[in-house]
């Protein structure tokens, strides 16, 4: 039973302890909201910066998929180039033929009507 007691007393001291710890006078309350105020902004803008990097990441991989794309675009504009040339060559050059100057037709003047008299 004493050592019970003995516990007991020691809990009550340790409980005594904690509690004037926790006590906070009335005047540093504001302090303590300031505080919380600032653990909140520093949370939020926490958040806000981990979206921000995702945000960035997610960018970075889009870009590099475009260079990709763009890559890839300009290899086939290359290789139509090449197929273009290579079709090119086939087609035989026309022979040079002597221009002549198509001949052109006098214009008529347009008739006029007979005047009708009255």
């Amino acid at each position: 039973m004493d050592k019970t007691i003995y516990d007991l007393r020691k809990k009550i001291q340790f409980v005594q302890f904690e509690l004037n710890q926790i006590d906070v006078p009335i005047s540093d309350i504001s302090e303590l909201i300031d505080t919380a105020n600032l653990l909140r902004s520093n949370e939020y803008l926490s958040k806000i910066n981990e979206k921000q990097s995702e945000l960035i990441l997610a960018f970075e991989k889009h870009s590099e998929a475009l260079e990709e794309l763009l890559t890839t675009v300009f290899d086939i504009q290359n290789d139509l180039k090449d197929i273009l040339h290579a079709q090119f060559s086939l087609i035989p050059e026309p022979k040079s033929k002597p221009k002549s100057k198509p001949k052109s037709k006098p214009k008529s003047k347009p008739k006029s009507k007979p005047k009708s008299k009255k």
